[in-house]
């Protein structure tokens, strides 16, 4: 049996973009060579590896070699990476998952700032709620995520921000220094179902009332959205103010909650050489006094594109056409 490392890279790339075409652009090959290297793929293991009738997805069979393969993938990267690390500096792709404030609030300064550190690299962004974010970095479809938590023993701590409530411009609590979660007992509440809501319920534990009945969206555009047009208020962590306009503003809350940013690796495996790079790098920049704290946020560098890759395995609407974004490079 011969399974070469180029047979899977183009296996996993064409259920990463969606398409032959779509994995030819990301492996800068041909679509024809895409094909052949899939073909070639089945052929060594005696079984069809992708239903290719709509957008291609893996059969059964593809389904249980998924997870191998890109550990394969990645660790055949890691071994050229180590070895080019030898005699230049780091180069080479890795994957990077973020939730949307972290996107909006954190990284656009990290990501220059390691571009400019590390000119050989490309980071791949791809933004999830923080359970995809989670999930992507335990399956291995990403080398580093930005979890929300304190840091583990390898991972450095990015920021650390405080909840507050979300409201627009022109309402009545809007210009208040300070407002208590009960103040927010008028207008209906919208909730994001990202990873906040756990924090939303502390800050009423803290005002010793119960979470009131909320619309609860998973979008943290939509929720934006829906404050804008007046539908209700909402309570969201403090980097989203990098992401609001003239018409919404936030407001300090009396019942103070904080959440910590985390970049970190994988908890049950070895870390990718160029994770530990990065890993490496924040440490040294975040906390030895050059930076005075965590990472501020950087106002003038919004990230261009927000996307969230493919789910490892077929999902249940998957015989519906459904479609997710293909990663983008940052």
């Amino acid at each position: 049996m011969n399974v070469g490392i180029t047979h899977l890279r183009a296996f996993l790339a064409v259920l990463d973009s969606g398409s032959f075409s779509g994995a030819a652009d990301e492996l800068d090959v041909s679509q024809s060579a895409v094909s052949h290297s899939v073909a070639a793929l089945e052929r060594s293991l005696g079984a069809a590896v992708l239903v290719r009738t709509g957008r291609p997805r893996p059969t059964a069979f593809g389904e249980q070699i998924l997870v191998p393969a890109r550990q394969a993938v990645a660790a055949h990267a890691a071994i050229c990476e180590l070895a080019a690390r030898r005699n230049r500096q780091p180069s080479g792709t890795v994957r990077l998952a973020a939730p949307p404030t972290a996107c909006q609030g954190v990284l656009p300064t990290l990501l220059r700032r390691w571009r400019e550190a590390f000119p050989q690299l490309n980071v791949v962004l791809l933004e999830g709620d923080d359970g995809e974010v989670e999930e992507w970095l335990r399956r291995g479809a990403v080398e580093l995520s930005v979890l929300v938590g304190p840091p583990s023993e390898q991972g450095v701590l990015l920021s650390t921000d405080t909840f507050q409530a979300l409201l627009r411009r022109d309402h009545p609590l809007a210009a208040e220094p300070r407002i208590d979660v009960t103040d927010l007992d008028d207008d209906p509440l919208i909730l994001s179902t990202g990873g906040c809501e756990k924090y939303v319920r502390q800050a009423y534990r803290l005002a010793r009332r119960p979470l009131p009945g909320a619309h609860r969206v998973r979008d943290m555009g939509t929720l934006l959205t829906m404050v804008r047009s007046g539908i209700g208020v909402s309570i969201v962590p403090g980097l989203t103010a990098t992401m609001l306009d003239h018409r919404l503003v936030m407001v300090p809350l009396a019942q103070r909650v904080t959440r910590s940013l985390t970049l970190t690796g994988p908890a049950d495996r070895p870390w990718h050489p160029l994770a530990e790079v990065l890993t490496a790098w924040c440490r040294r920049h975040l906390t030895d006094g050059q930076d005075s704290g965590p990472l501020p946020a950087d106002r003038d560098l919004p990230l261009p594109v927000r996307t969230r890759p493919l789910d490892l395995r077929p999902t249940a609407d998957a015989d519906a056409g459904s479609h997710r974004e293909a990663p983008v490079t940052v």
